[in-house]
């Protein structure tokens, strides 16, 4: 296994680590030695998941082979740079440049980013042959994070475009509608729950089809439903739209979904202020649907769902995960994992992972 560390996105504390980890965990890659630091993950795994990361997803912005890690000092930088044996990933005549990537305000008294990188740069110039630097177009990036007072630095091996998820936000699809999931999380919780290729990942409140679209381009199929008919029409739009054709779109109730099985279950379901919650409060909506989701699952397989935490009007927090905890484990599930996603200032979400024992 390879030592890697991943550039991970500022736009959820915990998400982005917790993705590229069922990713592994999910297309089967065995990893070690995990470390998360702030926007940054450090671990040891196969080098050829490094291509399904970049494949499946939403929240990382790229990867590199790790060569060291240090004090974020200069003097620390680079005595462990001096340790390195450069000419095994830089060939003769080979171009190279050097980026640092400071994470907030980490060393921000101790480190000049730019002096720092040429000081690194002329380290490598001594340490290889024939290299050269070239800003513009070199032939291979190296790459630190300077993140909690230390320095990570590595061969980038990888970088993970994200404008098509903004070409795909909610309001550049033909039928819109308030409620609808960003795809950047649709695909995050797709990942959560351990959806793989040839899957069929099922959403109850399948909306304007986000969730749809995020499983369908990491090769899953998909199946969709929801209780409102205009809802249908215009998911169907918009899975039209992209060139995807579902395994099924059905008007029907979540409540009594009408199938045998399913491989993970990925679903935000409505909350009921721009939504419906089918004449039933959130609470019972969400009981009857993880008990209907139940039955379609196998021993292991996931729901990923995202439910709401909302400060009422006397300042009081509501967290609906907490009030089903007991219910959710008399059905059979065990709780993997949360994480928060502010919305709001009286709305976040909670994106659990709930898992059939």
């Amino acid at each position: 296994m390879a030592k890697l560390f991943f550039l991970l996105s500022g736009e959820s504390e915990s998400l982005p680590a917790a993705e590229v980890k069922a990713i592994l965990e999910a297309e089967g890659y065995p990893y070690a030695n995990t470390e998360v630091l702030d926007q940054t993950l450090r671990l040891e795994a196969e080098l050829s998941s490094v291509q399904t990361v970049q494949v499946r997803a939403a929240f990382t912005r790229l990867c590199a082979l790790e060569l060291f890690k240090s004090d974020a000092t200069e003097t620390d930088i680079a005595e462990a740079a001096g340790n390195i044996d450069f000419k095994s990933v830089l060939k003769p005549s080979e171009s190279f440049s050097v980026r640092i990537n400071r994470i907030k305000n980490y060393a921000d008294q101790a480190i000049n980013t730019m002096r720092l990188e040429g000081k690194l740069g002329k380290i490598i110039l001594q340490r290889t042959e024939t290299t050269k630097v070239n800003l513009k177009s070199p032939d291979k990036t190296f790459i630190g994070i300077v993140t909690n007072e230390k320095l990570v630095f590595g061969l980038k091996l990888t970088e993970i475009q994200t404008k098509t998820f903004s070409e795909r936000r909610p309001r550049k699809k033909p039928f819109f509608h308030p409620s609808a999931m960003p795809s950047k999380l649709a695909r995050c919780m797709v990942n959560l729950a351990h959806a793989k290729t040839e899957d069929l990942v099922l959403d109850p409140f399948c909306g304007t089809g986000t969730s749809l679209i995020e499983a369908t381009y990491i090769g899953c199929r998909a199946l969709g439903v929801d209780a409102q008919r205009r809802m249908i029409l215009g998911c169907q739009k918009n899975l039209r739209h992209f060139n995807i054709l579902p395994e099924g779109l059905i008007w029907a109730d979540a409540r009594q979904l009408p199938f045998t099985r399913v491989d993970c279950v990925v679903t935000d379901p409505p909350y009921g202020r721009s939504s419906s919650t089918l004449r039933s409060t959130t609470k019972q909506l969400v009981q009857e649907v993880l008990a209907s989701a139940h039955d379609l699952l196998g021993a292991g397989q996931r729901i990923c769902i995202a439910l709401p935490i909302r400060v009422n009007g006397e300042g009081k927090t509501e967290q609906l995960s907490a009030e089903i905890s007991s219910f959710v484990k008399k059905l059979g599930y065990r709780t993997i994992e949360s994480h928060k996603v502010f919305v709001h200032r009286t709305l976040t979400r909670e994106v659990l992972v709930y898992e059939k024992e």
